[in-house]
């Protein structure tokens, strides 16, 4: 019996969280260590399971599948693509700077004496929603997936409502009720989802007769298995609203910018960069190839509503006085970039929707991070608070110029690729799509530089004076994610070659071809 690596990939931060949770409360600088180092044991894993994958390989890797529960024909069945190594070494990688750059978030001096452990508890909620989150990208039986996509909102909901904050205009009571009621949102919006998710899940077993995905999808490709039009519709509507929840698209994306402003850097950076991506893998992984002619019927409208997102959610970031919530915004607008992509139902489209994934992802959590440095400073979320930072901390200005330049987009940033590929995608088949589309690509470039202008260029403040550059610790947790996004800017290939083999068998899953150039190439 082969070495389950996908297993002990996710059980090892499981088992980081147990642990840390069960440091003495006298010892939370040794919790943070502990939590520490199993995230960097954990990204080892990852590293491991993209050494042993093979993209000319099967499709699905490194397989396990073993009895769960057998009266209701569900199994611990894992397996991963090219999509799921990508977003499982995503996962893993940031999880190490989130705990780094959270190093002070949750001190028994930061947080309420009242609380029992904070220390431990915050480190270990991080690591069990890793343990989660990578194993929902593993998962091959939709029950368990299920299980996943619903339980990892448990220990988000106590990082948004017990840690979050400390820069709040309000009183602490006004503070402590703006967590509870963004925890509270992002409970009650994703709960919403996941019940509707789960009539769609009921709904397959009874037409399917069980919970596998693979031999669901190869039933259905040799014939054996047939749904009704109108069947096959509503399950797909069930699937693809709980994760237009979680990714989030307009109209269901009210929750992320109440989360992420109450919520520390770290779990703002751990939602929308981590927790976000499990909806947007999703619909690639279960909508696409459970669902195909449901998922061609419903293309026209999600690509509307993918265009809304993109504009506006930029259009709101334009306005915004809260850093972070602008930074929620424009996320807001990336995501509907990404859910654009996958149905473009292109090769080049979904492409760049997987390595958009990846790439917002650390764009994100650079920008985030830095703003978190900056923000935790001088005790305030308000651009208006700011002013001529770059004279007094200019190592902070720069990064958090770079990590700006990064959420533009610019030529050179690993974003700009997924966003090309996401643009040419949709060009071929939905030209007037595409079109609309790049008004976003201008009012990011506004929101950024707008941004940047107003807290870091200009008179000094006096209330910035003071500020002190960034220290060892957090040129630690920023210097490897800028190049990283110099580096994918000007050498995809790794990704790409993992990548593309998974679209083309979600192309065939969908029974797509990308359109062919209407002029055609001289020879």
């Amino acid at each position: 019996m082969s070495f389950p690596l996908l297993t002990a990939t996710a059980a090892l931060p499981a088992l980081g969280a147990v642990l840390t949770a069960a440091v003495p409360a006298a010892r939370h600088t040794a919790a943070k260590w502990l939590a520490l180092v199993f995230s960097l044991a954990t990204l080892g894993l990852a590293a491991l399971v993209a050494v042993r994958f093979d993209p000319g390989g099967a499709r699905y890797q490194l397989t396990e599948s073993h009895a769960w529960i057998a009266d209701f024909g569900v199994r611990y069945e894992l397996g991963v693509d090219g999509i799921g190594v990508a977003l499982i070494a995503l996962t893993a990688l940031l999880i190490p700077f989130v705990i780094l750059a959270g190093w002070h978030d949750a001190d028994p001096d930061q947080q309420s004496n009242r609380r029992w452990r904070p220390t431990q508890g915050f480190f270990a909620l991080i690591l069990a929603v890793e343990a989660m989150v990578i194993l929902s990208f593993e998962a091959t039986d939709v029950f368990l997936f299920y299980i996943l996509f619903e339980a990892m909102l448990i220990p988000m909901y106590f990082l948004i409502g017990g840690f979050g904050d400390r820069a709040h205009s309000g009183s602490d009571e006004n503070a402590a009720a703006q967590r509870s009621y963004a925890a509270v949102k992002f409970l009650l919006y994703n709960l919403v989802g996941g019940l509707i998710m789960l009539a769609a899940v009921i709904g397959l077993y009874v037409v399917a007769g069980n919970f596998s995905l693979t031999e669901i999808a190869e039933a259905r490709a040799a014939g054996d298995l047939t749904m009704a039009t109108n069947t096959e519709r509503w399950l797909f509507l069930g699937f693809f609203f709980a994760f237009a929840v979680k990714a989030p698209l307009w109209p269901l994306h009210t929750w992320l910018p109440n989360a992420m402003g109450e919520a520390t850097a770290p779990v703002a950076v751990l939602i929308t960069a981590v927790v976000d991506k499990v909806g947007t893998f999703a619909m690639l992984r279960f909508c696409l190839q459970l669902f195909p002619e449901a998922s061609k019927w419903a293309t026209p409208v999600i690509v509307v509503l993918a265009l809304v997102s993109i504009i506006y959610g930029a259009l709101l970031a334009v306005g915004q006085r809260d850093i972070k919530r602008l930074v929620a915004y424009a996320s807001i607008s990336h995501f509907g970039f990404i859910i654009l992509g996958i149905f473009a139902m292109t090769s080049q489209g979904q492409s760049g929707a997987t390595l958009y994934m990846v790439n917002h992802g650390i764009s994100t959590a650079a920008l985030m991070l830095v703003a978190g440095f900056l923000i935790t400073r001088r005790g305030s979320r308000l651009i208006a608070d700011y002013g001529g930072v770059q004279k007094v901390a200019p190592i902070l200005a720069g990064t958090f110029l770079i990590g700006g330049l990064a959420t533009l987009s610019l030529p050179g940033l690993a974003p700009f690729v997924s966003e090309f590929l996401v643009l040419v995608g949709t060009f071929a088949r939905y030209p007037a799509a595409g079109i609309v589309a790049t008004v976003g690509i201008v009012l990011a470039a506004l929101y950024v530089l707008v941004l940047y202008q107003r807290t870091m260029t200009g008179p000094v403040k006096p209330e910035v004076r003071s500020l002190p550059d960034l220290k060892a610790r957090e040129l630690a947790v920023v210097a490897p994610l800028i190049a990283l996004l110099v580096l994918l800017g000007v050498f995809p290939k790794p990704l790409t070659e993992i990548v593309d083999p998974a679209v083309r068998h979600t192309m065939s899953d969908v029974q797509q071809k990308d359109p062919r150039p209407e002029v055609e190439a001289a020879k």
